[in-house]
């Protein structure tokens, strides 16, 4: 399913959880609408997270007409150096993300906190000796 939307509900959880908005939010690509971004820019949170390219292939970071203050900025923003910079961090978590559902971990079929904990070592665990064995044979 597609995550579009999600947004306003995250940050709806983390203030509840913290009795604070977030600064700043990390967000993956389609995970933010337009109107949860113009929300969290009127609430002084600043979104960090991917354009999408449309099908008329136009500067993603380009102002559109329809964009309100809050898109805009987070357009400029995206645009930037440190923008981009800040995006481009959480790229190692997302590669180890995407080869951990590549390998069916998709939900967990064990309950409790102890439990999922142990499934995850397991994964990184056979994520470590994959990598050790990549940089073992790069070597050779």
């Amino acid at each position: 399913g597609s995550d579009r939307g999600l947004l306003r509900p995250m940050l709806e959880r983390l203030k509840e959880r913290y009795q604070q908005q977030p600064r700043r939010h990390l967000v993956d690509g389609g995970f933010h609408k337009n109107e949860d971004t113009e929300e969290a820019f009127e609430q002084g949170v600043l979104i960090y997270g991917p354009t999408t390219r449309n099908k008329h292939k136009s500067d993603p970071y380009a102002p559109r007409p329809k964009d309100g203050p809050g898109v805009t900025a987070w357009r400029r923003r995206m645009r930037s150096p440190h923008g981009k910079g800040v995006y481009k961090r959480r790229a190692m978590g997302e590669c180890i993300n995407a080869r951990f559902r590549q390998w069916g971990l998709r939900q967990f079929t064990v309950r409790g906190v102890h439990k999922v904990k142990t499934v995850l070592l397991w994964f990184a665990l056979a994520n470590n000796i994959i990598a050790g064995h990549r940089l073992k044979t790069a070597k050779a």
